[in-house]
Parts: structure tokens; C-alpha cells; sequence
């Protein structure tokens, strides 16, 4: 997955605005970069279209362009008054805040949500937004590339985690492309990844989520124990037995369908 060619920084990005390290800004420059991210998009006039974290408006411009309105989510006061001088408010909708506690779905439904993420909370963003999948058409975001190979692990990995069942459970998972630190100002010290998730259909979310949630933050508490031990407050061996659940299987070795079972049967119980 290597990253499109890059293309020179366009001057009017250029505005001379200090990056803030408490909100995790590192501002996309690199033109070429843009226009991918832009394309794996593909946004239309009639689409609902929102973006956390516009900054200096590298997406914001090109998105606005091809859809005719956007909703913007940013928290830097300094920014959203850049944002109100530069477009037009009947087309830029400013939603003044912290994406983290933002209600995403009083905006309504199909939205197509982008965003060039702050890393340092890439990851409770990740499951605040989760929250919302049904009302979300597709989300396309920019984030570490560490954080994406956790997004997109398979069982039996150091990457796969709670963050790859919860986040596989909800979503198809689609890993696009890389994106060199370079591409941004500052440079950050990680490489970057864009990442496409789209939300599974209902019919396909059989889990009690409630559930699902106790167990894989449980199971995963500490990853080098035993799933015996980890789950020894919620499962009995004969519970783990009956799913045909080794016992002696550490939190990574187990699938997607694993934790779905032990949920189900968590939910079964409590019931």
C-alpha cells in the first residue's frame, strides 16, 4: 500500500496559524496526498458529508468543492474564526467543540465522515463514533499507521486487540494507503495510513453489544494471561468448553466469532 505521489505544499495553506500540541495538530500539506484522499471519497452534491478536525482546510476546500455543503466539527477557537472568514457559512456548517463528546447522529443519517485525526485521541474517538454506525454511510480517515495495523489485525498477532474486535465487529475495514511524515506540517514522528470503514448491516451485528464490550475489554486486560484466568469472573470451564474455547488460549488467539459466542452466552446468563 505505498503512498500516491506527492506534489509540492500549496502556498494557500500556508497561513501562518502555530500547531497546537494539546489538540494533536499536524496539518496536511502535501497536494498530492489531497487529491488521493479526495478521490478515495468520491463525495457528490446530495451526500452529508462531515469533517472532524478541518485545521487549515487541506480537505475542507476540495470537499466543499465537489459536495456544495459540509459539516465541520473543530475545537481551536483560532481556527473556526479562519473558517468563518474563508467560506461561506450558508455552505460550511461549524459545529464548535470537542468531536469526543459531539452527537454525531443529530446531524442524521448517511453521513460520510472524514477527518485527518488527532492521533493522541484517535483511539476513544474510534469507539465514540462506533456508537453512531447507524447513522453513518462510510468514514475515511487519516491516522497512525500503527493505530490502522491495530484497526485491521487478524487473530494471533500483537496488533490484534480490543480495538480489532469491537472495531471489526461494527465495520468493513478497507486500509487504502500510507502517507509519509513529510506530507505534514509539523512532521509528525510516525507514518501515517488512510483507512475506509463502513458500517455492517444490522442483520449481520448479532452480538449483545452491552456484553460483547465486558468481555473483550476483560479478555484483553491482560494479554499475556490465559483466557481461564482473564474470564474466570464471567466463565466457567464448562462454559468455555461448551463454545469449544480452549482455555489455555491467550486474547489474541481468538476470532471475531469467539468473542460474538462468549457474549451471546454472557447475555444468556444474565438473562
Amino acid at each position: 500500500m505505498p503512498a500516491p505521489k506527492r506534489r509540492p505544499h500549496s502556498p494557500s495553506t500556508q497561513s501562518g496559524h502555530a500547531p497546537r500540541k494539546r489538540f494533536g495538530q499536524n496539518f496536511l500539506m502535501d497536494q498530492g496526498i489531497i487529491h488521493a484522499i479526495v478521490q478515495a471519497i468520491d463525495p457528490l452534491p446530495q451526500d452529508a458529508l462531515v469533517e472532524i478536525g478541518p485545521g487549515l482546510g487541506a480537505l475542507t476546500e476540495p470537499l466543499l468543492s465537489r459536495a456544495g455543503h459540509l459539516h465541520v466539527v473543530e475545537i481551536d477557537r483560532d481556527l473556526i474564526a479562519r473558517l468563518r472568514q474563508r467560506y461561506d457559512l450558508e455552505k460550511l456548517t461549524i459545529h464548535a467543540g470537542d468531536a469526543l463528546a459531539f452527537d454525531f447522529g443529530a446531524l442524521g443519517h448517511h453521513l460520510r465522515i472524514v477527518g485527518n485525526l488527532p492521533y493522541n485521541i484517535s483511539t476513544p474517538l474510534l469507539f465514540h463514533l462506533a456508537s453512531f454506525a447507524e447513522h453513518i454511510r462510510d468514514m475515511h480517515f487519516m491516522l497512525q499507521k500503527e493505530v490502522v495495523e491495530r484497526m485491521t489485525a487478524a487473530p494471533g498477532g500483537s496488533a490484534y486487540g480490543r480495538l480489532s474486535v469491537m472495531l471489526q465487529y461494527r465495520f468493513y475495514l478497507d486500509w487504502l494507503f500510507n502517507v509519509p511524515p513529510e506530507s505534514f506540517d509539523p512532521a509528525p514522528k510516525v507514518e501515517s495510513a488512510i483507512v475506509r470503514l463502513i458500517p455492517k448491516p444490522a442483520a449481520l451485528l448479532d452480538a449483545d453489544i452491552a456484553c460483547l464490550e465486558k468481555v473483550v475489554a476483560t479478555a484483553f486486560s491482560q494479554r499475556r494471561k490465559m483466557l481461564r484466568n482473564n474470564l474466570k469472573d464471567l466463565f466457567s470451564a464448562d462454559d468455555l468448553a461448551a463454545l469449544a474455547i480452549a482455555p489455555d488460549s491467550r486474547p489474541e488467539q481468538l476470532p471475531l466469532t469467539g468473542f460474538i459466542a462468549l457474549a451471546n452466552r454472557l447475555a444468556g446468563k444474565n438473562g
